[in-house]
Formats: structure tokens, C-alpha cells, sequence
């Protein structure tokens, strides 16, 4: 048996799987966007219509769907940058021989990734609440007024950036530890028989020797956080006035909550052109920016 053969014999069977639960249904969910498959063909099929791209024109028409995506990029533009520069922070923190308890912080910062995204959330709406939360009782303790921060459309966003960020840097916090921890440490003992500082030597040699990781990083942030869904469905249902709303959250609306289901995988197939051109443009900049 040749070499070509037993590797596709060995591939076959992840092969299989991939193809039944991740291909097929992508395939089937892109020929149903192309469908008025609702709550009336789910009973008879016969009432199933092809309607081509017709969802598609209705949705880049609705101004609902423009909001959400404007709320969707919004959370990416400020909570991808939070969340980097706390997981990094956090990650030159432990990194640093200063540092003591290395294994308990590492293991308390990290703690957040694997609880349950929606048990957490209750909790912070706790915190949160107006009148029994404890940020506006703090808030208050020193004579600021209580803040409405689920229930005001300026506030509910950024309430929402602070939890996700929260939720999330500890991941990215040990991909930058790895990193960092394979920088070569001659590196840095020649930069101080140089005389260079430890700002000039994170600019010059950390960030540098990070790129790499950081581009990756930064990458799966992006897509991760355009995926918004499950916080703003516990904490803020959407609301207030649509300023939580995501793209996300209008698919998971539109699908089980209207049963257009012909509208929601429309939804969902323009969110992965959209994170698709996004994430190649981060691609080709930081390709620019190595070549440079």
C-alpha cells in the first residue's frame, strides 16, 4: 500500500465526521437561506418557496439588521483591544521573575474561561442591578450616583464589553505566556548590558518576538467576539431600545423565536462574509507589516 493511500485511509474516518456534521449542514443551511422556509413549511413542506436572494436583499434592508451589526462591531472594536491588552497584561505579570504564587494567579485568572457562560452572567446582574447591585452601592458609598447599567443604551453595551472581556482574557492570557516564555532571555540580558530600558526592551524585543502570537491571538478574538450572543441574551435580552442587540442574537430572534428560518440562515451566512473579510484584512495587514 502506498504511502498517499494509507494517509487518506487514516484521514477518512475525521474526514467522515467533518463532512456529516460540519459540511452537510453548512451546505443545507446555504440552500435554506435561499428558502422562505418558516413556521408554515415546517408543518408542510409543500408550502416551501424558492425565493433566491430575496432574504438577502430584505435583510440589508431592515434596520433592525443594520443596528445589530452596528452594535456588533462596536463590541468588537472596544472589546478586542481590552481584551488584548489585559491578557497580555496579565500574561507579562506571571512572566515576570518578580512574580510570586505564579501557579495560584495563573490558575484564578484562568478560572472565569471555563464557568458557564450563563450562570456567570446571572451573577453580574446582580452586581449590576440599580437599586441591590453592588457597583452602584460602592458607587454610592463615595457619592456617586446609582447607574442604570443594563437598563440605560449608553451604559448596557459597555456593561456587556466589561463582562465579555472579563469572561474571556484568561484564554488569551496562557497563549501569551507561552510566547513569551520562548523568547530567548539572552535577548534581554544584552539589551540591558545596552542600556536599554524595560519599555524600550518590550518595544523592541517582546512585541517583536510576539508578533507571530499576537496575530493569531488577535484573529480568534475577532471571530470569537463577533459570535455576541449568549451575553446580551441573559443579561439585556436585546434590550435597552435594540443597543445589545447582535447579529448574533437577531439570527437566534429571527430563527426560534419568529421561525423565519429561511431569514435566519441568511443572517448567519452574511456574518461569515463579513468575518471573513475582516479577519482577512487583519491577515494582509500584519503580512504588510512583517514585510516591512
Amino acid at each position: 500500500m502506498n504511502s498517499p493511500r494509507a494517509a487518506w485511509l487514516f484521514l477518512a474516518p475525521a474526514l467522515l465526521v467533518l463532512g456529516l456534521f460540519f459540511l452537510l449542514p453548512v451546505i443545507a443551511a446555504l440552500v435554506l437561506s435561499l428558502t422562505d422556509y418558516d413556521l408554515y413549511a415546517l408543518a408542510d413542506i409543500r408550502n416551501l418557496r424558492f425565493v433566491a436572494l430575496s432574504n438577502y436583499w430584505e435583510l440589508l434592508h431592515r434596520r433592525l439588521f443594520w443596528s445589530a451589526l452596528g452594535n456588533t462591531f462596536y463590541f468588537v472594536a472596544v472589546g478586542v483591544p481590552l481584551s488584548l491588552t489585559a491578557s497580555l497584561g496579565a500574561a507579562l505579570l506571571l512572566n515576570s521573575p518578580l512574580a510570586r504564587m505564579k501557579p495560584f494567579f495563573r490558575t484564578a485568572l484562568f478560572a472565569p474561561v471555563v464557568t458557564t457562560v450563563v450562570a456567570v452572567a446571572v451573577i453580574w446582574r446582580y452586581l449590576f442591578n440599580t437599586k441591590y447591585g453592588l457597583i452602584n452601592y460602592a458607587l454610592d458609598s463615595v457619592g456617586i450616583h446609582p447607574v442604570d447599567w443594563l437598563g440605560d443604551p449608553h451604559w448596557a453595551m459597555p456593561t456587556i464589553i466589561l463582562f465579555a472581556v472579563w469572561k474571556n482574557f484568561g484564554y488569551n492570557m496562557i497563549i501569551f505566556l507561552a510566547g513569551l516564555q520562548a523568547i530567548p532571555g539572552d535577548l534581554y540580558e544584552a539589551a540591558r548590558i545596552d542600556g536599554a530600558s524595560v519599555p524600550r526592551q518590550f518595544w523592541h524585543i517582546t512585541l517583536p518576538m510576539l508578533k507571530p502570537t499576537l496575530t493569531m491571538v488577535g484573529m480568534l478574538t475577532v471571530a470569537g467576539y463577533f459570535q455576541l450572543f449568549a451575553e446580551p441574551y441573559v443579561m439585556t435580552e436585546g434590550g435597552p431600545l435594540q443597543s445589545t442587540v447582535s447579529v448574533l442574537y437577531l439570527m437566534y430572534e429571527e430563527g426560534f423565536k419568529w421561525w423565519n428560518l429561511g431569514s435566519a440562515s441568511a443572517v448567519a451566512f452574511l456574518l461569515f462574509v463579513i468575518m471573513f473579510a475582516v479577519t482577512a484584512t487583519l491577515l494582509r495587514f500584519s503580512r504588510r507589516g512583517g514585510e516591512a
